[in-house]
């Protein structure tokens, strides 16, 4: 299994908490495409990224997606739509490989009862996705695309990005950092809210800067702080 995302849902759990909600669902996997939810579709289970990521988007009426999230291992998905018994507010697909304990909707809600430290756990996750959406609707309002692409990259590169050494092009302990997560240009788009044409301007601008490297499925980022300025 990969290493859990730091405050990730099921990082927060006891052993003993997540010893009983794996006893309660099963291990599904996943090839990089496939459809775990479909945005208005009944809310039947809940999933636990084991390993691989996965991203959450909703389709823009104009065509398009508009990705909401990108979420890694440990993450808890379609819960939101389990509590509540309403349909599903997003679509979520594997942007790779992945693997995850599918927990039915009674099952969780059980799981719930049983277990009511988890629910503040839950609480407080959503707690931050909301505030996470209000500081996404305020960027859409202050910045440009190029600092909208720069934000992506920043928290792109602190939650998915390994030192990287530009000499051997390796893995080291160098300032620039690969990140390691493949998103296209129009995925990036999609979460920026911005056009595939703007995002590819932003990114030609960052790579004039020296700020960034990119390449065929390829992201480097060499100067995190110039971004981290840049995104303010």
């Amino acid at each position: 299994m990969s290493a859990l995302e730091p405050g990730s849902f099921l990082a927060d759990l006891t052993p003993a908490e997540r010893e009983d909600l794996e006893s309660r669902g099963r291990v599904r996997d996943f090839d990089r495409g496939d459809t775990l939810f479909v945005e208005g579709e009944d809310p039947g289970w809940v999933a636990v990224l084991l390993s691989g990521r996965v991203k959450a988007f909703s389709y823009r009426e104009q065509g398009g997606e508009a990705i909401l999230a990108v979420r890694g291992p440990g993450a808890l998905l379609g819960e939101v739509a389990a509590i509540d018994g309403l349909p599903r507010s997003a679509t979520v697909t594997a942007l790779e490989p992945v693997r995850a304990i599918a927990v039915t909707a009674d099952e969780f809600m059980a799981f719930l009862q049983a277990h009511g430290r988890v629910s503040i756990i839950i609480m407080r996750m959503l707690c931050q996705r909301w505030r996470d959406a209000d500081r996404k609707r305020v960027e859409f309002g202050m910045f440009d695309a190029t600092g909208r692409v720069a934000q992506r990259l920043v928290e792109l590169a602190e939650r998915f990005g390994v030192p990287y050494d530009h000499r051997t092009g390796a893995n080291a302990g160098g300032e620039s950092v690969r990140i390691t997560l493949n998103l296209s240009q129009e995925e990036l788009a999609g979460w920026v809210g911005a056009s595939r044409e703007a995002v590819s301007k932003a990114l030609r601008t960052l790579r004039r800067h020296g700020w960034i490297e990119t390449g065929r499925r390829r992201l480097i980022v060499h100067d995190l702080q110039a971004l981290r300025r840049h995104a303010r």
